[in-house]
């Protein structure tokens, strides 16, 4: 049985996080980083790794979910809950996309309604409540490779060796879409905007939140 390993971050607040978080996810054998709500990203921190990973988009957690679900995956949501498992104890079975909430308030009950099972780290010091959201998941995905049995890379000197990048690059830092649904997305943005909605973050549509071009092969 193949296994796999989603990151599946949902309107994430500080969006420089998805650039670390992509560096981690790349060096922990992540197939995928699917963005939930919010398109557009900072890849700052990633050191060259968005180059390496996949980006998927969709418009609602029911759509990841669809889509994960038609792979045959878990979700995991990394999350202290009362049904929460150790992350060391590896309660993994297959394939798993681990969901990653806000930095602030942490998963939201719609986010928890989609997860299969919860994760959380052990700590033991009395310094901190929780990790960086980029922390956290640098933690658990690392787990998940070693419950996997992700083959470990080379290694050349004091480093691992780095694949050759991509042939085809990204302009701008967004997720790809088909021309089709940015169509969607625009006309369903346009329909907000005139009946006064705001997006989850609590503010009104903005230059930096809306897909103006998409993707252009370098």
């Amino acid at each position: 049985m193949s296994i796999a390993c989603y990151v599946l971050v949902h309107n994430i607040a500080k969006r420089h996080n998805v650039g670390t978080l992509a560096r981690s996810a790349t060096a922990f054998g992540v197939s995928e980083v699917i963005l939930v709500g919010r398109r557009d990203f900072n890849a700052f921190g990633s050191h060259g790794s968005t180059s390496h990973l996949r980006f998927r988009h969709f418009h609602s957690l029911s759509e990841a979910r669809q889509f994960l679900k038609e792979k045959d995956c878990d979700i995991c949501g990394v999350e202290i809950t009362d049904t929460a498992m150790a992350v060391n104890q590896h309660p993994f079975k297959k394939s798993t996309a681990f969901l990653l909430g806000n930095e602030g308030t942490g998963l939201s009950a719609k986010e928890c309604e989609i997860c299969d099972f919860f994760v959380y780290i052990p700590q033991y010091g009395c310094g901190t409540a929780s990790l960086n959201v980029t922390v956290a998941a640098s933690i658990v995905l690392h787990h998940f490779g070693v419950w996997a049995g992700f083959p470990e890379r080379t290694r050349e000197g004091s480093k691992f060796v780095v694949a050759e990048r991509p042939v085809k690059q990204v302009s701008r830092n967004y997720c790809a879409e088909k021309a089709d649904a940015v169509i969607e997305e625009r006309k369903a943005r346009r329909e907000n905007a005139s009946n006064g909605f705001f997006d989850e973050s609590g503010h009104s549509n903005s230059a930096s939140n809306l897909l103006d071009a998409l993707f252009v092969d370098d």
